[in-house]
This record gives C-alpha cells, sequence and structure tokens, in this order.
C-alpha cells in the first residue's frame, strides 16, 4: 500500500477543483444562454403584441375622428332644422308640408302601364301549311 504524500494529495485536490470550476463555468454559460434565448423571445413578442395594439390604437383614433366629425355635423343649423323637419313634420312660414301614402297604396293609385307584347309575324312556311290545311 502506498501512501500518498502531501505534494500528490495537493496535486490531486488542485485537479478536482479545476475540473469542478470548469464545469461550473460550462454550467453558468449554459444557464446565461437559456436566459439570453428566453430574454429575446420575449422581446420579439412584447414587439409583435406592441404592433398589433398601435394597430387597434390607430383604428380607434379613425373612429374617434369619425364620430367627431358626425358631432360637429349633428350640431349645425342646417342638420338640427332638417331633423326638425323630418322627425316633426314641422314647416317654414308659408311652406306646405306634403304626406305621401305608404309604397302599396302609392302602386295602387299609379296608373298601370300595359305592356303590348310584341309578336313577330308567322314565318312564311307556316303561313303556306295553314293555307293548304285549312281548305
Amino acid at each position: 500500500m502506498k501512501i500518498k504524500t502531501r505534494g500528490k494529495v495537493g496535486k490531486d485536490i488542485k485537479e478536482f477543483f479545476g475540473r469542478v470550476w470548469g464545469y461550473a463555468v460550462w454550467v453558468l454559460i449554459l444557464i446565461l444562454t437559456i436566459s439570453v434565448i428566453r430574454n429575446v423571445r420575449k422581446a420579439i413578442s412584447i414587439r409583435s403584441e406592441i404592433a398589433r395594439e398601435q394597430t387597434k390604437v390607430d383604428k380607434i383614433k379613425e373612429e374617434n375622428a369619425r364620430l367627431e366629425r358626425e358631432i360637429l355635423q349633428t350640431q349645425s343649423g342646417a342638420f338640427i332644422e332638417k331633423q326638425v323637419r323630418d322627425r316633426l313634420g314641422l314647416v317654414k312660414e308659408g311652406e306646405a308640408t306634403v304626406v305621401l301614402p305608404d309604397e302599396e297604396t302609392l302602386r295602387k293609385l299609379a296608373p298601370q302601364i300595359l305592356q303590348d307584347s310584341d309578336t313577330l309575324p308567322d314565318p312564311n312556311w307556316k303561313k303556306w301549311i295553314q293555307l293548304f290545311i285549312s281548305k
């Protein structure tokens, strides 16, 4: 049985810790790589979500602008006057209101247009056959 000397034991310990240190470095590199990959994926998904939300914001801004134009139009005097005339049946002084009956009544009252069906004259061969058969 050999007894290890102090120098050999120290060398073995250094070699062991050197290997452990090397493995620890590789594990640390692996963990950092995985972390970076996850962060890149998260950043990409956040960018795409931002783009989707930006399109939603643009659509909402367009809708808001349209509604503001509609509000301005409805607050104008001409629009209010038209609504009063249409909904309440009010007229200005000197004007007359004309109320038309519903569509079905209008159709009954409208003159009927008779359509003459234009028929072509009989061809000559038919006329000859009729001439010989009728006698």
